[in-house]
């Protein structure tokens, strides 16, 4: 079970972010998932919507000094609360800045470290009142998947199988073109040789040209 963020489709909106907060119940203080943004202020500025990517060789693991995370059948990175002792270790080495320490209070606290769980809750009986307590709802365990990706308006995050949504995600590149000057919001949606994109028409798309690219200054897209 992995994530993927399109950030041809991500368009900032932080659906996402309050979809996990309201699912889970999370205090004050602790986001889950957040919007970053690529290239702030430039031209072709992104976002990208960023949390646990359920590493299959994941960093918090190997430097957990009590190994509270473990992985679930589904490839799912969880970490059992009981264990933790907050010492943060997970924090530094996750290269997504997932684990992180509650900040409640004025002065915040140094408690059990909380992360993403896939919507897939914890070590305790699934759908149980300790587990929705300490970890949320368990989703997956009703035959659900996250709330964030759900609820993207755009589709632009995807998550589930790895192999389904890497399989999305190739025919959403191959429908817009390639390489680093042939994309954006024009590739994707206009048609193909005057059929519709649904449809795919023969032969090379009518805009895969030279210089046709969304941050061209004289064809910006409406």
């Amino acid at each position: 079970m992995k994530f993927i963020c399109d950030t041809e489709r991500c368009i900032d909106c932080n659906g996402c972010v309050t979809a996990c907060k309201n699912e889970h119940e999370l205090p004050w203080g602790v986001n889950r998932r957040r919007v970053v943004t690529i290239g702030d202020g430039a031209p072709g500025e992104h976002y990208m919507s960023v949390a646990c990517m359920h590493c299959t060789d994941a960093p918090c693991m190997a430097v957990c000094p009590v190994d509270c995370f473990y992985h679930t059948e589904d490839g799912i990175v969880l970490h059992d609360k009981d264990l933790c002792i907050g010492c943060g270790y997970c924090s530094v080495a996750c290269p997504f800045g997932a684990p992180q320490f509650p900040q409640s209070g004025a002065f915040n606290h140094r408690g059990k470290m909380d992360k993403c769980t896939f919507c897939a809750g914890g070590p305790e009986p699934d759908t149980s009142e300790a587990e929705f307590k300490k970890y949320g709802r368990n989703r997956i365990a009703e035959g659900k998947l996250p709330v964030c990706a759900e609820q993207c308006g755009t589709k632009a995050l995807l998550g589930g199988d790895a192999n389904a949504i890497a399989t999305i995600y190739e025919r959403r590149v191959e429908t817009r073109g390639y390489g680093p000057e042939l994309w954006g919001w024009d590739i994707a949606y206009k048609p193909r040789n005057g059929k519709p994109i649904e449809n795919k028409g023969d032969g090379p798309r009518v805009n895969q040209m030279p210089g046709a690219y969304q941050n061209n200054p004289r064809e910006l897209p409406t």
